[in-house]
Parts: structure tokens; sequence; C-alpha cells
């Protein structure tokens, strides 16, 4: 009897558990699909959540892989795939969600349209470092609002894994961007080429007088959500713009309404849980690849190293707070 070819993974048994590392069978590509050898796996937020089994919007079935994010090598192409062949370096948000298998493993199988060809510049840490948090940043700014040159666009949480990337996508389609940040995180912000604004020392009102004259932003890119998606339908102009990859909560839209300004909200995971528009995904990280070979595009990495075997540890460093950057796990 032929036996099934097996790897090693990160398997969450209960929510809030401890991972286990052992062996679980490899799925062999079917048509569309290809089977990656995963050489890193990024850690989200996102992926705190749905350990502890708080993410009702991403809920994944236990026992199960977590893991969104991974970049890693090619090792077999299913029926149909032309895209892609052996030995092709990839990076893409693939799995981790609604009964799909993540990256804390040696091999993943996923839907080839997800994937998009790693950037020749960047290392596999900081192209799984990117996914989620591009394929966020760029819907919500260029599918969303269409930013274009000459905007004022203004990013709430700069320094954060989706701000950051925002910053750089605004920046790189010449807007004039401005971000909200501790001032902690001041110089970040600078060095990613956006003015900061310390939300701790200036109000809503304020800062709106000194950068748009009074006006208000052309485009707001709320990553916060509750409160400061509030305060982003005050700080909009006429006729602008907001989008929010957090916009969960109840909020009052007459600040909106009176400026005649519009909303969108970005669900970033709904390809992924549905299956439909997956193949943009796999066009929006095309872009990314393009803008870091640009070198307009720089994903700020942990320098922490973190394996299969410590991927608890890794998880803890987010909890804790001390992360300078996403958290990216090696696993070859």
């Amino acid at each position: 009897m032929k036996t099934s070819p097996t790897m090693q993974a990160a398997v969450l048994d209960s929510d809030g558990g401890q991972f286990r590392i052992l062996p679980v069978v490899r799925r062999d590509p079917e048509p569309g699909e290809v089977l990656v050898r995963i050489k890193s796996s990024a850690v989200n937020p996102l992926d705190l959540k749905i350990r502890a089994g708080q993410a009702a919007h991403a809920r994944q079935p236990l026992p199960a892989i977590l893991g969104i994010d991974l970049a890693g090598v090619i090792e077999a192409v299913g029926s149909g795939v032309t895209a892609f062949g052996r030995g092709d370096e990839v990076f893409g948000m693939t799995g981790g969600v609604g009964g799909l298998q993540g990256s804390l493993a040696e091999y993943a199988t996923v839907d080839a349209d997800l994937l998009a060809r790693k950037p020749g510049n960047l290392t596999m840490r900081e192209a799984a470092a990117l996914p989620l948090v591009f394929i966020t940043a760029w819907e919500g700014l260029i599918d969303r609002a269409g930013i274009h040159a000459g905007q004022k666009v203004l990013v709430h949480g700069g320094a954060g894994g989706v701000g950051h990337v925002a910053i750089q996508i605004a920046r790189a389609f010449d807007a004039d961007v401005f971000a909200t940040g501790s001032a902690e995180r001041k110089a970040l912000i600078e060095r990613l080429g956006a003015t900061p604004i310390d939300y701790r020392k200036m109000s809503v009102e304020n800062y709106v007088a000194e950068y748009t004259g009074g006006c208000g932003f052309d485009v707001i890119f709320d990553t916060v959500g509750g409160a400061t998606l509030d305060a982003s339908f005050s700080a909009v102009r006429r006729f602008g713009h907001v989008v929010s990859a957090l916009g969960w909560g109840t909020h009052a839209l007459a600040p909106l309404s009176f400026r005649a300004a519009t909303y969108s909200g970005v669900f970033t995971l709904l390809p992924l849980l549905t299956g439909e528009g997956r193949a943009h995904h796999g066009e929006i990280l095309r872009e990314a690849a393009k803008l870091a070979e640009a070198g307009k595009l720089v994903p700020h990495v942990d320098p922490r190293l973190f394996s299969l075997a410590t991927v608890d540890e890794a998880y803890r460093a987010i909890e804790s707070g001390s992360a300078k950057g996403k958290i990216v796990v090696d696993i070859a």
C-alpha cells in the first residue's frame, strides 16, 4: 500500500492552547493548485485572535494549522497551472482561516491564484511579511479610494503593519502623506516619508487646521477602528473619502454625510473565505513585487529569529508588545 507523504507542522488543538509540532499528511496539488515548500511564515495580530478563538470573522476549525502569510518555493504544480513552475519563488496570503491549511508547516497546497513571484530583492522573511498587510493597504487606498498624485492622505496607525505599508503605497502614488502615531513611532513614520502626527498631543481639530488649513484630508485610511474611525469622519474634506480596515463598530455617519464624503470598508479575508476574487489578490501582490523591486516598498521586520519549534515564543512577542516590526517564523 502506498503511504501518503508527511510534513512537520505546528498544530493547534484548542482555543488558546499551545502549538504541538508533529507530522501531518501532505496533500498533493489538485487542478489549479500548487505545492509550496514554505521558507517563512509571518505572524499577524489576527493570527493571535484566531488562536484565542476571538476572531468570529476568521474562525479556523480546530485542530488546525494556523498562519496566513507565506513565502517559499514551488515544489509541484497541479493541472491547469501555467503561471508557475517547479522552483519558482513565491509569496502570498494563502490560508490559516476558514478551514484552509495555514503556513506554520513545511509545505502547503494552495490556490495558485493567490500567489505572485517573490520580489527578487527581498529575502523570504521580508516577502512573507507583506501579503496580508499589503493587500489590505492596496485594497483600501487604490481599489476603494483611488488615490492619486497631490492628494493629502492621512493614515491612522502609520507605524503598524498595515499602516507602514499604506504610507509607502501612498508615497509611491505621489500623495502628500500624513500619519498618526505615538511619539515613540515618530522616527519610523518620518523615515517612511510621512509627516507624523502625535494623536496624544494634537486634537483632530488642531491637526486638520495645521496640515490642511481646516479643509480636511482628501483620503483617510483608518487601521485602528473605534473612536479613530469616528474622528476620521470629522477630519475628511468635503467630497473626500474614508476607508477602514476595522470598521466593525457602530458609528454616527452625520459628520461624514454633512461633508458629502464617502466611506468604504476593507475585508481582506473575503476571497480566502468565499473563493471569490482570489485572482485579484495575486494581481495585487504582483504590484507589491513591482514596488519592492523599484525600491519603493520595504517591509519592517523584527530581527528576532523564530522556528517551528519556537512558534509559541513568536506569538508571545506580539502579545507582549515587544515586536519591532513584523514577526516572522523561519520554517526551512
